[in-house]
C-alpha cells in the first residue's frame, strides 16, 4: 500500500480490522520495537557507558529538582540565578509566558511522571502528597487554556496513570485513592466554559476562579487563538473522559478538532496559524510545523494511536501529504502561504519544529526524518544550543534558547526507530552542553543569548517534564525502567496515558466526520505497522549516508547531495532568481526582473530603487515569482536592520561558587575597546564612591586594577567612565538605576558617547538593568571577594579548563558585513533623544543610525508597487554556493514542475487574481515579520 506523502511501500493491508487496543499499541510502537536494526557505522556504546550517562542524567534532573524544591516550592517555577520561586504578579510581567503560571505548583504537577521514569518512587510517593496538600486549582488568575491542559491536566493525569500502576505492583502507593484524577476532572470542569464559543474552539485564556465573560474574570474579549491552541486538548480530554466516565470532555475536544479540520485550505490542506473562534476565518494565513501550529498535527496522530478513531489517521496523512508537498524543502521545513503554498512565507525556522522528525518516525517515514534531525545538530553543534529561530543560511534569528526539549524528544525516537549509537552520542553532546552552558548553583538557566552565552533567569517547568524523561529513556535499556515504557504514549508535554484507554469508556460516537469533507480512500492512509525490512534496509550504512550530505551544511562549504537538488535541473526548469543573489550590475539578473515586471530606478546617490507592476510581467506565474523576490528584498532589509545593531555582552562571574557558571546580558558602549575585538577583561568587582560615578573618586585605591561598579544617572556614561579609568579601574560596569528592570522585559542598552571625542576612554564599559546587577551586589555582600569577566560573549565555564581555548564559534555580528547579500534597511534616525546618554539595541527602526542604513525600503501597496532600494555594488554569498541555496529553497516548487502531470499552465494564475491578492499578501508578510514564538 502507497502512504500519502511517503510514496515508499510498508507492507501489505490486513484484510480484516484488528482490535483497536492491538491496532493502538502496534500503530505506536511498532517502529519503536525496531532497535535491533543497526543502521549505521557508529561503533557502539559500551553498556558501562549508556549507565555512567544515565546516571549523569539522574544527577542533573536532582540538581534541578532538588533547588525547585528548596528554593521555589510552592511557587510555580524557579528563577535559577536568584535562587527563588516566580510567582505571578510579584515578578515583572513577561507577557503572555507568564499565562502558563497560575500558582498551582506547576513544575511539581510536570514534574510528576518523569519522577517514576527515572526510578525515584519514593520521592513521587511524596510528590503527590504534597500536590494533594498544597495545590489550590481555585485560583483568581487568568491562564493559558492551551498551557493549562498539557502541563497541569497532563501532568496530574500523568501521575494517575503511573500512580495506580504502581499501586498495582503492590510495593508503593497503596493509600492512593484516585486522588489526582479527581484534582484532574475538577479542573477539567473549570477549563470547559473557555469553549462556550460558535465554533467549539476554545477561548485562549480563561480565569480559573471566575471561568469566562464575567467582569471579575478579567478574560472572555479575545477573538483569536492558535491552532495548535484549539487543536492539542484531545489527548488529556479525551484520556479524562475515559478514565472518569464523564464523555463531555472528550465531546468537546472532538468538536474543536473538526472544526480545525473544516476550515482547512482546501485547495492545499494545509492550516493556518491564527483563526478568529467566532467566525473561523484564518487571521494568520502562513503555514508550517513549528510555533502555533506544531502540536495540533502531532494530536491528530496519537489520537488515532489512542482512541483508534480512523478519522485522525485520514486527516492526519493528508496534512502530512501537504506538508511534504509544500513545506518540507529538505532538510529544511519553510512556513508557506496555505492559499499560495509554492510561495515561502518566510525565509527562516524556528526551534519548535524540532518535535517534527520524531512525529515522522512515528508516521514511519524515516529518511526525512533522519535529514532534518541532522540539519538541526550542525545548528546545534555551531551556537551549543538551537537558537529560538533561526535563518535558511544558518545564522541566528531569534537568540534566547529556553531550554526546549523537542531536538532531545525526536533523538530519542530516532534512536529507538534504529537503533543507531549515533544517536547516543548526540545525546551525549545534549548533556555535556547542558552541564557546561546552561548549569548555574541553583539549577539551570534558560539562555538569553546563544551567541554571547548570557541567562535568562528562568527554567521552564517542561525542561524537568520532558528534557530528563527523554535523556534518560535514550540511555536507558529495558531492565532500567521499573515498568514498560511502551504501554504508554506521550503527550505532547510528555506526559504518559496508557494505551488501554482505547477500550475504556467507549462512548463517543465515532462518527466519521472527515469523509463529509473531503473523499478519501485507503491509498490516503495505513492500516498497518510499516514493514522494517523496508524502512531499514539491510545496508548497514544507510542512515549514515542520509546524514553524510547534510554535515556540512551548517558550514560556508557548499553542502553536496542534498535531497532532490538533482532533480530540479534534470526538470529543465530554472529557479526563480532571489534577493538575495540579486546583483544589480549583473545583466542576467536585470533581464530576468524585467520579465517579473519589476523595474530599476537609478538614483542620484548611487542606490538603485526597485519597483514592481504586476500587470508588466510577461505572465502570471513571472508576476508571481517578482511578488516573491519582492517580498524577500523587504525581508532582508529588516534583517539586515537588526543585524547592523551591536550584538549583546556578557559579564560572567568567575570566582567561587559561581566558576563562570552565571552570565548576565550586558548592553554595550559606542566608546572605548570593542570587546568581540579585543582580548576580554578579568578582575575582581569594586564599588565606586560616589557611586554615581559622576567626580573625581574618593576612594581610587579601592578600585585600582579592578572593575569598578557605577550607577546610572546624573551625568553621562563618557564621564563615568573617563572618573573611573582616572582612578585605575580596568573596566567599568554601569548598573541601572531603575529598580526592578531587567533584560527579561526590556531591551538592553547601548551606551552613548557625550557628544565630545571618546578616543581618551581605553577601558572598557558594559551596562546592567537592575536586577542583573543586583546579583553581582548580592554576591559582593556575601562572598566579598567577586570576579567577573568582561567579553563578547561567555568563555568556558569549567575551572579546570579556563586556560583551555574556547571551541571557536564566530560571533554573527562578524560575519554579517562578510555574509550580506544586499544592503537593504529603512532610513532611519540614530540616538534615542529621550536621554542624552543612551541608544536602545532593540530599538524600534524609528531609532536607527542613518549611517548604519543607508538605504530605504518603500511599500505602497494600493499602488501595486514596492520600492525596496540597494546598494548598487553587491557581493555574492558563498560564491559558487549561491546555485546550491536556490535549489534548497526551491525544491518543493522544482519537485511540482519536475513531476510529468503537473505543467506551468496548471499552476498559473490570472494576473487579476494575483493583483488582488498583493494587499493581502503584503499584510500577512508584515504581520509575520512582528511576530513572536
Amino acid at each position: 500500500m502507497s502512504a500519502a506523502g511517503g510514496g515508499r511501500d510498508w507492507g501489505s493491508p490486513v484484510p480484516q480490522r484488528a482490535p483497536w487496543s492491538l491496532v493502538a499499541a502496534t500503530a505506536a510502537l511498532c517502529l519503536l520495537s525496531a532497535t535491533s536494526v543497526r543502521t549505521a557505522a557508529a561503533a557502539p556504546m559500551s553498556r558501562e557507558e549508556k549507565q555512567k550517562l544515565g546516571n549523569q542524567v539522574l544527577e542533573m534532573f536532582d540538581h534541578a529538582y532538588g533547588n525547585y524544591m528548596e528554593h521555589a516550592y510552592p511557587a510555580d517555577e524557579l528563577m535559577p540565578l536568584t535562587c527563588r520561586g516566580r510567582v505571578r504578579g510579584q515578578e515583572p510581567s513577561r507577557g503572555d509566558v507568564d499565562d502558563a503560571l497560575g500558582k498551582f505548583s506547576l513544575t511539581l504537577i510536570d514534574s510528576l511522571d518523569t519522577l517514576v521514569v527515572l526510578n525515584k518512587t519514593k520521592e513521587f510517593e511524596d510528590a503527590v502528597r504534597k500536590v494533594l496538600r498544597d495545590v489550590n486549582l481555585d485560583n483568581d488568575v487568568v491562564v493559558s487554556v492551551f498551557e493549562t491542559n498539557i502541563r497541569v491536566l497532563g501532568g496530574l493525569l500523568g501521575g494517575h496513570s503511573l500512580a495506580i500502576m504502581l499501586k498495582e505492583k503492590g510495593e508503593y502507593m497503596q493509600w492512593y485513592n484516585d486522588e489526582l484524577l479527581q484534582m484532574a476532572k475538577q479542573l477539567g470542569y473549570k477549563l470547559l466554559p473557555a469553549f462556550n464559543t460558535t465554533s467549539g474552539l476554545p477561548y485562549p485564556r480563561i480565569n480559573l476562579k471566575f471561568g469566562i465573560r464575567k467582569p471579575e474574570a478579567r478574560t472572555g474579549t479575545e477573538t483569536d487563538t492558535c491552532t495548535a491552541c484549539a487543536g492539542t486538548l484531545i489527548l488529556e480530554f479525551a484520556a479524562l473522559s475515559r478514565f472518569t466516565g464523564a464523555t463531555i470532555f472528550e465531546e468537546y475536544a472532538r468538536k474543536a478538532l473538526d472544526f480545525l479540520w473544516e476550515k482547512r485550505q482546501r485547495s492545499s490542506n494545509l492550516v493556518g496559524v491564527t483563526i478568529n473562534i467566532h467566525t473561523g476565518d484564518w487571521v494568520r494565513k502562513d503555514s508550517g510545523v513549528g510555533a502555533g501550529i506544531d502540536s495540533y498535527y502531532e494530536y491528530l496522530l496519537k489520537a488515532y494511536v489512542l482512541l483508534g478513531d480512523d478519522s485522525f489517521l485520514e486527516r492526519f496523512n493528508t496534512h502530512y501529504n501537504a506538508i511534504m508537498r509544500y513545506i518540507s524543502q529538505p532538510p529544511l521545513l519553510l512556513d508557506v502561504h496555505i492559499h499560495k503554498p509554492m510561495l515561502n512565507a518566510r525565509t527562516w525556522m524556528d526551534a519548535l519544529l524540532a518535535f517534527f522528525p520524531g512525529l515522522q518516525v512515528l508516521k514511519g517515514d524515516i529518511r526525512p526524518a533522519i535529514e532534518t534531525h541532522e540539519m538541526l545538530y550542525q545548528v546545534i553543534k555551531k551556537h551549543n544550543f538551537l537558537p529560538e529561530a533561526f535563518t535558511t543560511d544558518f545564522r541566528v534569528h531569534w537568540a534566547q534558547h529556553p531550554l526546549r526539549p523537542e531536538f532531545a524528544e525526536s533523538t530519542y525516537f530516532l534512536y529507538k526507530a534504529t537503533g543507531d549509537p549515533y544517536y547516543l552520542e548526540v545525546g551525549k553532546t545534549l548533556i555535556e552542553n547542558l552541564n557546561k552552558y546552561a548549569r548555574v548553583p541553583c539549577g539551570f538557566a534558560a539562555m538569553k543569548d546563544v551567541r554571547t552565552g548570557s541567562h535568562e533567569d528562568r527554567m521552564d517547568s517542561f525542561f524537568l517534564a520532558e528534557m530528563f524523561k527523554y535523556l534518560y529513556l535514550l540511555f536507558a535499556d529495558k531492565e532500567d525502567i521499573i515498568f514498560d515504557i511502551e504501554d504508554y504514549i506521550f503527550t505532547t508535554e510528555a506526559h504518559l496515558l496508557p494505551l488501554w484507554l482505547s477500550t475504556t469508556n467507549q462512548s463517543i460516537s465515532k462518527k466519521n466526520t472527515t469523509s463529509e469533507y473531503t473523499e478519501l480512500d485507503d491509498s490516503n492512509f495505513d492500516w498497518t505497522c510499516p514493514n522494517t525490512q523496508i524502512l531499514f534496509p539491510h545496508d548497514p550504512l544507510y542512515a549514515q549516508r542520509i546524514r553524510e550530505p547534510l554535515k556540512n551544511v551548517v558550514d560556508k562549504s557548499c553542502p553536496r547531495g542534498i535531497i532532490r537538488v538533482e532533480e530540479s535541473f534534470r526538470s529543465g526548469a530554472k529557479p526563480p532568481l532571489r534577493a538575495r543573489d540579486f546583483m544589480a550590475t549583473n545583466p542576467e539578473h536585470l533581464e530576468i526582473l524585467k520579465k517579473m515586471g519589476v523595474s530599476l530606478i537609478h538614483l542620484k546617490d548611487g542606490r538603485v530603487q526597485l519597483v514592481q507592476h504586476a500587470i508588466q510581467a510577461a505572465s502570471s506565474i513571472d508576476a508571481e515569482d517578482g511578488l516573491r523576490f519582492m517580498q524577500e528584498m523587504i525581508e532582508l532589509s529588516s534583517q539586515q536592520q537588526k543585524e547592523q545593531q551591536l550584538p549583546p555582552r556578557a559579564v560572567q562571574i568567575v570566582s567561587h561558587p559561581f566558576f563562570g557558571r552565571v552570565v548576565l546580558t550586558a548592553g554595550p558602549a559606542q566608546f572605548g575597546p570593542d570587546l568581540s575585538k579585543h582580548k576580554e577583561t578579568r578582575g575582581f568587582v569594586a564599588s565606586s564612591k560616589p557611586y554615581n560615578g559622576c567626580s573625581e573618586l574618593t576612594n581610587p585605591e579601592a578600585v585600582m586594577g579592578k572593575i569598578a561598579l557605577v550607577q546610572r544617572g546624573q551625568c553621562m556614561f563618557a564621564e563615568k567612565a573617563r572618573n573611573i579609568q582616572n582612578a585605575g579601574a580596568i573596566g567599568g560596569i554601569v548598573i541601572d538605576d531603575n529598580e526592578g528592570s531587567s533584560s527579561d522585559t526590556a531591551p538592553l542598552f547601548q551606551m552613548a558617547g557625550d557628544g565630545k571625542d571618546t578616543d581618551d576612554i581605553r577601558i572598557p564599559m558594559l551596562f546592567l538593568f537592575s536586577k542583573e546587577g543586583s546579583i553581582i551586589l548580592d554576591a559582593i555582600r556575601e562572598y566579598e571577594e567577586v570576579e567577573v569577566l568582561l567579553s563578547d560573549k561567555a568563555k568556558d565555564r569549567d575551572p579546570e579548563m579556563d586556560n583551555e581555548e574556547q571551541p571557536s564559534s564566530e560571533n554573527d555580528s562578524q560575519n554579517q558585513s562578510a555574509e550580506q547579500i544586499i544592503s537593504i534597511s529603512p532610513t532611519v534616525d540614530l540616538v534615542d533623544q529621550e536621554t542624552p546618554e543612551e541608544s536602545s539595541l532593540n530599538s524600534p527602526p524609528e531609532s536607527l543610525s542613518p549611517a548604519d542604513t543607508e538605504d530605504a525600503a518603500d511599500v505602497s501597496p494600493p499602488e501595486q508597487t514596492s520600492s525596496p532600494t540597494a546598494n548598487h555594488e553587491t557581493p555574492s554569498l558563498d560564491g559558487e554556493c549561491t546555485d546550491l541555496d536556490n535549489q534548497l529553497e526551491e525544491q518543493s516548487e522544482t519537485e511540482e514542475n519536475s513531476s510529468p502531470d503537473v505543467s506551468w499552465d496548471k499552476k498559473a494564475q490570472p494576473i487579476d487574481s494575483i493583483l488582488a491578492d498583493w494587499n493581502e499578501d503584503i499584510e500577512a508578510f508584515e504581520m509575520m515579520e512582528k511576530d513572536e514564538l
